[in-house]
């Protein structure tokens, strides 16, 4: 058996610190965008997993394959079946989410102990529709 081993310690660090208080947002940022994450791929053409959520479609990514086992656990693993997954750099990602046609974020460690998102960039100024 294989173990997969995805370098994602900066951010779960950065993570612990932001539930602790004194976390730095660029640097939560820096170390996401650096990360090796997985992420799920579904179907026959191996799309990335994506959840929606208040409007919203979020990419599911994780720091190991512990916390990633502890989703498809949750979300009722059948024994038999194969649960691919491919591993991003977070900055991969979020590229990958802004070029999505819906605000898409990332979401990482989903139902683990320390969950973190990552929205999408929305615009802040309503359409005027004209002018």
């Amino acid at each position: 058996m294989s173990v997969v081993d995805v370098d994602s310690a900066r951010l779960r660090s950065e993570i612990a610190a932001f539930y602790a208080g004194f976390g730095v947002s660029s640097e939560l940022s820096a170390a996401f965008e650096s990360s090796a994450l997985l992420v799920p791929l579904v179907g026959p053409e191996d799309r990335v997993f994506t959840l929606e959520s208040g409007g919203l479609a979020w990419l599911c990514a994780f720091t190991g394959v512990e916390e990633y086992a502890r989703f498809m656990s949750a979300r009722g693993v059948v024994a038999d079946q194969s649960y691919r997954f491919h591993t991003f750099l977070g900055q991969r990602l979020r590229e990958f989410a802004a070029a999505q046609p819906e605000p898409t974020g990332v979401a990482i460690d989903m139902l683990g102990a320390a969950p973190m998102a990552f929205p999408p960039k929305l615009d802040d100024e309503p359409s005027t529709g004209g002018g």
